[in-house]
């Protein structure tokens, strides 16, 4: 099976990485970087695709920065076929791009429930639906959803986001069930709160990060390296007997 160090390469590989300009995104696409991989990153913040250029001109890797609207149908469809046009074809797909539009249910906009579903479920499919069929006609490919611990428990205001994250799990073992057989591995990766500039604007008050805190066995919340490094192992040969699964990454909060 060769050196560990090998089995954890993504040498050679090409990536899509939603998402890529700040927090979990920026993290992946810089670890993916380190690994070998060249990356297309899609977002929309300038600052972040220029520091990403850097992290690739060091790694001596190739980087195409894509801005794209994901909540359209064409943003999304636009980003997939860039990518696939500047590579010529695609081995990881990370859907990590996002919206978190909080509230309490009955106070809820149907204009933000329609945003989240959009970013959060409709976009990981269609660029699916474009980037998968070379992974199937190859016989090898990654796709990787980064949902979240929502999608499996419940926390109050989260109906829209949970909902999307939920659906998302599901639609990663329809992926499973269709494309497993073609050596394609889809698993999505469900972590706690992420210590993000936005992760931290929005727990930082002790009401609403100490009750959270308190139900999490580890007592702490999750970096943004921790997220990628799983994501790492999910893009990378040494997992490749794993399939359809959503994987923690919570401290513990979903044990007890």
């Amino acid at each position: 099976m060769g050196r560990w160090q090998d089995r954890f390469s993504l040498a050679g590989r090409r990536a899509v990485v939603t998402g890529a300009t700040k927090g979990i995104g920026a993290e992946i696409v810089r670890v993916f970087l380190d690994a070998g991989a060249d990356v297309a990153g899609v977002g929309r913040d300038t600052a972040g695709f220029e520091e990403l250029q850097k992290a690739a001109k060091e790694a001596g890797r190739d980087f195409l920065a894509i801005e794209a609207e994901l909540a359209t149908v064409e943003g999304a469809q636009k980003a997939a076929r860039e990518a696939l046009a500047h590579f010529g074809g695609v081995d990881i797909l990370v859907n990590n791009a996002a919206v978190a539009l909080l509230d309490p249910i009955l106070k809820a906009k149907v204009s933000d429930w329609d945003l989240t579903m959009a970013v959060n479920l409709r976009a990981p499919f269609l660029m699916a639906q474009i980037l998968a069929p070379g992974m199937i006609e190859r016989r090898m490919g990654k796709i990787i959803n980064i949902s979240s611990q929502t999608g499996v428990i419940a926390l109050e205001d989260h109906a829209a986001y949970a909902s999307s994250k939920a659906a998302l799990n599901a639609l990663t073992k329809s992926m499973t069930a269709e494309w497993a057989r073609y050596n394609v591995q889809i698993n999505a990766i469900c972590p706690t709160v992420v210590m993000t500039p936005m992760g931290k604007r929005a727990w930082s008050a002790p009401e609403k990060r100490d009750p959270m805190l308190a139900r999490t066995p580890a007592g702490r919340f999750g970096e943004p390296i921790e997220i990628a490094d799983c994501a790492l192992y999910l893009a990378s040969p040494a997992s490749d007997l794993i399939n359809g699964t959503t994987i923690m990454i919570e401290g513990g909060y979903t044990a007890l």
